[in-house]
């Protein structure tokens, strides 16, 4: 057990992992954002955003809305502000 905390916060100062992703994603999304600052607030590429959309979408973690003037926003959903709920309680525990 003790390893596996260990791992966890050693793996913490490199990289992002994809629960931080989701979770800076989640976040970003709750008031509603289009797809240009949500890429630059999450500190994405166009191609890594665009995966993780579709994944939070297909599971039910975002919507889509696409406003008249053709543009987009995205939203965090119900079940990803539980999800985003989750995620930070995980965190919060592991620190």
């Amino acid at each position: 057990m003790w390893f596996l905390v260990v791992e966890l916060v050693r793996r913490m100062g490199r990289r992002r992992s994809e629960v931080q992703i989701l979770t800076d994603i989640l976040n970003i999304s709750l008031n509603g954002v289009k797809v240009t600052r949500l890429m630059y607030q999450s500190n994405l590429s166009y191609a890594t955003l665009q995966k993780y959309l579709a994944t939070t979408q297909k599971r039910g973690l975002i919507k889509k809305i696409n406003n008249s003037d053709g543009s987009a926003e995205y939203f965090t959903t119900d079940r990803g502000k539980l999800l985003l709920d989750k995620l930070k309680e995980v965190t919060y525990v592991l620190r």
